[in-house]
């Protein structure tokens, strides 16, 4: 029977889209807060420490996503969705008495539950819309990625200002305090004012639900969530460590940074639900890929200073050295002119370049009185090469990558309901663990990444190596449809 859309409809999206953001926002907490903490010098974490405390939340709210969206099948989204924040607001409670890494890290993974909000919420908002409304209605569900912005932009403000600045650091306790209770303000209001809705099919038990997930197409999802999602899940923490170590930034302004890869990519959530249902899925999806391939190969590049060899200078005849400085060498009564260095590279970086920067200069090795002979020696070159990787360009260069990411979040799920109409819940929450193990293992494969290259730009080495497999593996797709389709036809499928 085909869904009618309503004011219920439109009001049940609000508030699943309202809980998401709340839930999106705790969940990427660890991002900022691990920070602080370790900038502060309240705990004494390495970046292997770092990686596993910004993953743990995230892989509590992927590995429970699944049952998670299995339950909202059965049982209807406004109990498991109530249930779930008033649960997440307990260990977040108490995370402000965590004294160790062990106690944070448990609680992390009591809080993380925040994170199986998206299978929750993807699975009771879509019994509220048809199928053509799917893309948009679950694009802009997915808008709530902005709750990692409020996190990033508000929370390092907050704890500046509940610090004193750090001078009464010990009250950083409160934070978690708030965020608690912003979960149960948002379960109360959730559980007074939504309306409880489950799929029609719930006849089948949970062997029967599991049986899509043998479809080699729900994998293939999978990973391309893996790269959209999961990915920007570990960005939204990563940049924050990154922006502070890479170029020196503050934690308030490493945070307003981060929220400019984040708010936009949450917003334009819609934006490419809407793109999907006109254009289609695969369609976006290829732009998203071809742009992340893109700005990712530009962004592997560090911020670097290379010294090398240059061009010398050899004497043109037999002679005496009969004068010798940093600017002349004189062999007879031949001069030769020395360049000198003419850019410190502190000035380099007090300019803003987007291109890197050449400086070249010339070193006597001779000194008065020696005797050379024709094509000898008498200055080594020196080449420097700075590149800035200027913090500005880098920050839209990863805002235009969030973008992308936020289109393609909206472009997989638009393929689930139109592949698997009535398993929303189990294939969405199947495709949403594997997203998610995205945004817990990438964090720790980036501070691995980092401790063997010593490289802040391996991570997104990491990216483009993953966008190119899901690049090519679409492609291959694709190509293996029979050739006698009707071209249009092959160009709708995904």
């Amino acid at each position: 029977m085909e869904v009618i859309v309503s004011g219920k409809s439109h009001r049940m999206l609000f508030l699943n889209t309202l809980a998401f953001t709340v839930c999106f926002a705790v969940w990427l907490f660890n991002g900022v807060m691990v920070t602080f903490l370790v900038d502060k010098g309240v705990f004494n974490w390495g970046p292997v420490e770092i990686g596993w405390l910004l993953g743990i939340p995230i892989l509590t709210g992927s590995i429970f996503r699944l049952p998670m969206g299995m339950l909202t099948d059965k049982f209807g989204g406004k109990w498991v969705f109530g249930i779930l924040l008033l649960f997440c607001s307990i260990p977040m409670y108490f995370l402000g008495s965590a004294n160790s890494f062990w106690q944070f890290a448990l609680l992390s993974f009591g809080y993380g539950m925040a994170g199986t909000a998206f299978a929750v919420g993807i699975a009771f908002t879509s019994v509220w819309y048809p199928r053509k409304w799917q893309g948009t209605a679950l694009g802009i569900f997915g808008a709530g990625n902005a709750g990692a912005a409020i996190t990033t932009l508000l929370a390092p403000t907050i704890l500046a200002k509940l610090t004193h600045n750090g001078i009464d650091i010990d009250q950083w306790r409160t934070l978690p305090k708030i965020y608690a209770v912003a979960l149960l303000s948002m379960a109360i209001i959730f559980l007074l004012f939504a309306v409880n809705k489950k799929p029609e099919n719930q006849g089948k038990n949970f062997k029967q639900m599991l049986l899509p997930l043998k479809s080699v197409r729900v994998w293939r999802f999978g990973l391309d969530y893996f790269l959209v999602f999961g990915c920007f899940v570990a960005f939204s923490q990563w940049l924050v460590p990154y922006f502070v170590n890479v170029y020196e930034a503050s934690l308030v302004t490493a945070g307003l940074f981060a929220s400019i890869f984040s708010l936009p990519s949450g917003l334009i959530r819609a934006l490419g639900g809407f793109l999907s249902d006109k254009m289609g899925a695969r369609r976006v999806m290829r732009i998203v890929f071809i742009t992340t391939i893109a700005i990712s190969a530009l962004l592997i590049i560090p911020k670097m200073e290379i010294q090398s060899p240059g061009k010398g200078i050899q004497a043109a005849k037999s002679g005496t050295i009969t004068f010798s400085s940093d600017s002349l060498i004189r062999v007879g009564t031949k001069d030769y002119q020395l360049e000198q260095i003419k850019t410190t590279s502190d000035n380099f970086e007090k300019t803003f370049s987007i291109l890197p920067a050449k400086d070249s200069w010339q070193t006597p090795v001779v000194k008065v009185g020696d005797s050379v002979i024709k094509k000898q020696l008498l200055a080594e070159g020196t080449t420097r090469i700075h590149f800035q990787a200027n913090m500005w360009v880098y920050a839209i260069l990863v805002m235009f990558i969030g973008i992308a990411w936020g289109i393609g979040k909206a472009g997989v799920y638009k393929f689930i309901p139109d592949y698997f109409p009535n398993d929303i819940g189990v294939v969405g929450g199947m495709v949403g663990v594997i997203g998610g193990l995205g945004g817990f293992f990438c964090p720790i494969i980036f501070g691995y990444l980092l401790e063997w290259t010593g490289l802040w730009t391996s991570c997104w080495m990491f990216i483009l190596f993953l966008a190119l497999i899901c690049f090519i593996w679409k492609k291959r797709v694709v190509r293996s449809i029979d050739q006698d389709i009707d071209p249009i036809v092959v160009d709708d499928i995904d």
